[in-house]
């Protein structure tokens, strides 16, 4: 089986990247950036450019991923980063949020398939590396799925990665399985599946549903139970100590390249959306995180955190 850790847009840069790595990675062989918005002017910002220099990702596979929907662009991103050393390049057709949607990018591509076809021809009529897309299932029902797919066969695509949710569904109900297993046995390209992954009993109900199966990527159960790939592959659910630890070299990295309080609180507390899963009863010390105005208070909350509230690893904490 193969592991591909999901991109989360302001939470999985490459300090995150390199932190997980470091403590929990026995077996990720992909790490996806959140998304870089392609323009016209090219890959010209110092955040994005920071998130896929190379020497910010040393000992770790990462495919950069873009988010467009004019070919032409996306091709000038493909040759920059492929002078940086990628060989390997995600197109994002996923993203559910309006103010994506609206401009008929990520997901809202799949609501015009003459525009998705015109930019997949112009992205594979000049391409220089191999080319993945992450995709959902459609914009209001999973029946659009069949006629997406049939786009989807007529380009070289290296790996069609499923989140089988509709764009309306944004994370909410179950991941629609039969169109899961529709893009399985018809992609032509190798299929990967990604969604509600959260625990063991998770992962074994997935492999067991589709035997043939041979990569997962996870998102959202990496963030609130970093040690949750562990527990898959050996069945030994992380422990408060490493979580905490885990917490406190974010924590000093994030202090390190941000300017003040402020900007390292904010990233910090975003990831508590996540992390508190893995605790119970922690309603009222989380509050207390988030009401934290100095990194001294913050870091109090989370220590009183730590020690009161009981730790749940393993125990089906991620449904949110």
């Amino acid at each position: 089986m193969k592991f591909y850790f999901a991109p989360l847009e302001g939470i999985t840069g490459y300090l995150y990247r390199n932190a997980y790595h470091d403590f929990f990675d026995c077996g990720i062989d992909k790490y996806f950036t959140p998304f870089l918005a392609v323009s016209q002017n090219g890959l010209t910002k110092a955040r994005e450019l920071a998130d896929v220099s190379p020497e910010h990702n040393p000992q770790i596979s990462v495919v950069p991923q873009l988010l467009g929907n004019k070919g032409g662009e996306v091709s000038a991103y493909f040759y920059r980063l492929q002078e940086m050393g990628y060989q390997e390049v995600n197109l994002n057709l996923g993203c559910p949020y309006q103010t994506v949607v609206s401009k008929k990018k990520g997901a809202g591509l799949l609501s015009d398939l003459k525009l998705l076809r015109e930019f997949l021809d112009d992205v594979f009529a000049d391409c220089p590396v191999a080319v993945s897309v992450k995709t959902r299932i459609g914009m209001e029902k999973a029946e659009e799925f069949e006629e997406i797919l049939a786009v989807y066969n007529q380009y070289p695509l290296s790996e069609l990665i499923v989140h089988p949710r509709v764009r309306a569904d944004f994370y909410d109900h179950h991941p629609n399985l039969e169109a899961f297993d529709f893009a399985f046995k018809e992609s032509r390209a190798p299929v990967c599946y990604n969604g509600d992954i959260f625990t063991l009993e998770d992962y074994k109900r997935l492999v067991t549903r589709f035997p043939g199966l041979d990569r997962i990527m996870l998102g959202r159960g990496l963030l609130s139970n970093p040690g949750l790939l562990s527990e898959i592959l050996t069945g030994e659910p992380v422990k408060k100590e490493e979580l905490k630890r885990f917490h406190d070299r974010l924590l000093e990295d994030y202090r390190k390249i941000m300017s003040g309080d402020r900007n390292t609180l904010f990233k910090m507390k975003e990831l508590w959306n996540y992390m508190q899963l893995m605790f119970e009863d922690s309603g009222k010390y989380v509050k207390k995180i988030r009401k934290a105005q100095s990194l001294a208070d913050y870091e109090n909350a989370v220590e009183l955190l730590f020690a009161r509230c009981p730790f749940q690893a393993g125990k089906g904490c991620g449904e949110q």
